[in-house]
């Protein structure tokens, strides 16, 4: 594997932090961190610049909040600053890993998204006649740091760029240690409970490091296994296969390498066929049509409800209504939905 060096003088530089600070700031320049910031930018863009160059940097405190989409999450966002270096240094990295990404990899990926990671879905459905659709117990809470460090220090040899991921990661231990249940694999002894672990769900760098600690699976499925019918959407991921004996045993196959990783499946995942229809990204994925998710358009349902009462209140203005609905029938439209898109809309009054 080829390795890199010479990184670090790269991620300082002023033109890339200046360009990590155009993508961070990218549709938030109207909220109050984003705006402070860039109220006294050049002067917050050198600060960064001389504590990366004399590594003395070191992250600030997360916010976390509470998500429901469409279960109970824990998002954490980083200190505006932050967020400008977590995008310096996936600037200059993240190229370095994506040419060895397989090409049905789905989350956080130029040219990908979830409208291809369903497309991509749809075809193996129609291709194959069983699917194995497993999803990981509390992925960003368990990944193991020791792990993804050594994953990421096979390709990037320079000792700088590595004290800039050995600082972010080290500022997401314990943001999420009330959401992780421990987990022994064979081996461990009590001390394993104290590994530092753990991605913060809001970071760029999260994103893109599970891609990251999740490829060397990747490349096992497609290769050690000879699964060709296989997509992975973050840590969700579906095997398709012509019989439930084969899905069975990469099944095996798949737990015991991901003890390697320190992950673990929801032990629920078995093989089915797929006519009985993939719930898969807001979605159910049969080989002839696909479906919103019931759970969803009842969600939304309540949310327009809201929304619409809330604009008679004077409380919202319409633009808020009205950015609401395009972007639920932007999303729904993806499916064979125009029945219900109509029973949706043709309730609002206005």
């Amino acid at each position: 594997m080829k390795t890199f060096k010479n990184l670090y003088p790269t991620i300082c530089t002023w033109e890339n932090l200046r360009a990590a600070w155009r993508k961070a700031s990218r549709g938030k320049r109207g909220k109050e961190p984003a705006a402070a910031f860039e109220f006294d930018l050049e002067s917050n863009l050198l600060q960064l610049e001389l504590e990366l160059e004399a590594r003395a940097y070191c992250p600030g405190p997360y916010h976390s909040f509470f998500i429901h989409d469409p279960k109970r999450r824990l998002i954490s966002a980083a200190p505006f600053g932050d967020r400008v270096v977590h995008h310096a240094l996936c600037n200059v990295i993240e190229p370095l890993f994506e040419r060895g990404f397989i090409y049905d990899s789905y989350a956080n990926r130029k040219g990908k998204g979830n409208h291809r990671a369903l497309d991509r879905c749809q075809a193996f459905a129609r291709r194959y006649r069983y699917v194995l659709q497993c999803d990981l117990r509390q992925f960003f809470p368990s990944v193991d740091h020791a792990v993804l460090r050594a994953i990421l220090a096979r390709k990037i040899a320079d000792p700088g760029a590595m004290w800039l991921v050995d600082q972010i990661l080290a500022s997401g231990v314990g943001v999420l240690s009330e959401q992780y249940t421990m987990v022994y694999f064979p081996g461990d002894d009590l001390l394993a409970a104290a590994r530092p672990r753990g991605l913060p769900i809001g970071n760029l760098t999260s994103q893109f490091w599970a891609n990251c600690l999740m490829n060397p699976f990747d490349h096992f499925v497609k290769r050690e296994l000879g699964c060709k019918g296989y997509l992975r959407f973050v840590d969700d991921f579906l095997l398709f296969a012509d019989d439930r004996a084969t899905l069975w045993t990469w099944r095996a196959a798949a737990v015991e390498y991901l003890a390697q990783l320190r992950l673990t499946i929801h032990p629920g995942a078995h093989p089915r066929p797929v006519t009985e229809g993939i719930p898969f990204l807001g979605f159910v994925i049969y080989p002839t049509h696909r479906r919103l998710k019931r759970r969803n358009v009842v969600n939304y349902r309540r949310r327009l409800r809201a929304l619409l009462q809330a604009y008679r209140d004077h409380a919202i203005p319409l633009d808020r209504v009205d950015a609401s609905i395009q972007g639920w029938i932007n999303h729904a439209r993806y499916g064979d939905t125009w029945g219900l898109r109509r029973a949706v809309l043709q309730s609002v009054v206005l």
